[in-house]
């Protein structure tokens, strides 16, 4: 697995939050935010849509899990609550980059293969940020997205 470092910049967002279990009610949410963003022409070859998963399954209850849909904002964005949509600022920091194909068996193999592959390169998971999947138009386009995990 290649791994690139990069310093992802704190960022105005704007998300919505879903509770319960991960999985296919996921992706209506980010279907969602994405009608949501087109509908406010925010959806353009510069779009980046973060999905962040927030608490580990190994350590709270499915249905107290928290998904965030997400896409970045230009810097001026204006941070007020719309409805279901809220805003909010993504920390930043750095990052262990993997980019891999946009299909649900190359994510399920990445996300087995990840921390191995970030041991074995000597880096640590930073616990206190979440990890980020990553899709920016031209990487989608391109039928790839990116995994962000937080390090060190």
């Amino acid at each position: 697995m290649n791994i690139k470092i990069e310093t992802i910049l704190p960022s105005p967002l704007a998300f919505i939050r879903r509770y319960g279990p991960y999985g296919a009610e996921n992706v209506e949410t980010m279907e969602k935010l994405k009608s949501w963003a087109s509908a406010n022409n925010l959806m353009n070859e510069n779009a980046v849509i973060l999905g962040i998963v927030h608490d580990s399954i190994a350590k709270t209850n499915p249905e107290n899990c928290r998904y965030d849909a997400c896409i970045i904002l230009e810097k001026d964005a204006p941070l007020e609550d719309r409805d279901e949509i809220k805003m909010g600022m993504l920390a930043g920091g750095a990052y262990a980059i993997f980019t891999i194909e946009h299909t649900p068996k190359a994510m399920g193999i990445a996300w087995t293969e990840i921390f191995p592959a970030l041991i074995k390169e000597g880096y640590t998971f930073d616990q206190e940020r979440p990890i980020l999947e990553r899709y920016a138009a031209k990487l989608v386009a391109n039928h790839n997205c990116e995994i962000c995990v937080p390090i060190q």
